[in-house]
């Protein structure tokens, strides 16, 4: 790509990830490992996890005052996940490390394509209405258009799923998003307005440390201006990403499959490189 226009690929391509990445929960760091495998591939794996680590959070801080406007995180759930990610997200990013790059480039694209699994498999809606056990909390928020949304979770099987997920999550710089989303959806009945905007909320404490324990091992000296750009860019997205999911509510779904087919194609491609 002539160089003059690797820098105006670089802030579409960060505003895309970015709106997207918070449009669905996911922060973006499962889109933008695979790419900066792609785009540099010298970098090794601990910088490749520091870079996305550190654009997540920001990614997540972004969205998270977008989607506290909107009166959408529980805040009270997202503290219990929040909470039990941290330790899970030191040991994930200390390990990362130890990962040989061909092995950290397979094992990626198998998650990627467990993900593209999880988002084109059509699911039928359902309409539950039970007793929760007296160990869930219940919960109860009205967002900034007035719909309020009643729902119960159990905190102990909350907390053990953001201590995996952090380790998960920060062995491979991906922030967590993938995970907690299908997860508080699909598994803990959260409405799914409510599990994107919280787990976008968390991500900024699982991709926070991670991103910590790199700079401290000094896992960004592969970081340029160019990673600095991608991740202002990201910022920006973040916003679109938040007012988008507000608007197209009914199309998510629709988007959601149309994607998992790049995120197959992005899986092939890494792994077609690690195995040839």
């Amino acid at each position: 790509m002539p160089e003059e226009l690797i820098w105006p690929a670089l802030v579409i391509l960060g505003v895309v990830v970015g709106a997207y990445g918070t449009m669905i929960g996911a922060g973006g760091g499962f889109v933008l490992v695979p790419l900066l495998i792609i785009l540099y591939p010298d970098l090794s794996p601990e910088a490749v996890t520091s870079i996305s680590l550190a654009v997540v959070v920001l990614n997540a801080l972004s969205g998270s005052f977008a989607y506290a406007g909107q009166k959408r995180i529980d805040y009270r759930a997202g503290a219990i996940f929040a909470t039990a990610t941290v330790p899970g997200a030191t040991v994930g990013a200390f390990a990362t490390g130890l990962i040989d790059p061909e092995a950290f480039e397979i094992a990626f694209a198998l998650v990627l394509l467990t993900v593209a699994a999880w988002l084109i498999i059509p699911r039928a809606p359902r309409v539950v209405v039970t007793r929760p056990p007296a160990r869930y909390l219940r919960r109860m928020l009205t967002d900034s258009q007035g719909d309020t949304y009643v729902y119960s979770f159990d905190p102990w099987l909350g907390a053990a799923a953001g201590l995996a997920i952090g380790l998960i999550a920060s062995l491979f710089g991906v922030g967590g998003g993938i995970f907690y989303v299908p997860l508080m959806v699909l598994v803990m009945r959260f409405p799914a307005f409510i599990a994107t905007s919280t787990s976008t909320f968390i991500l900024v404490f699982t991709a926070g440390t991670g991103a910590l324990v790199h700079l401290g091992l000094g896992d960004f000296d592969g970081v340029t201006w160019e990673h600095a750009v991608l991740g202002a860019s990201m910022l920006a997205g973040a916003q679109g990403g938040a007012i988008l999911s507000f608007r197209l509510a009914h199309h998510q779904e629709v988007i959601a499959r149309l994607f998992s087919l790049a995120l197959v194609a992005v899986a092939l491609r890494i792994l077609l490189g690690a195995l040839l």
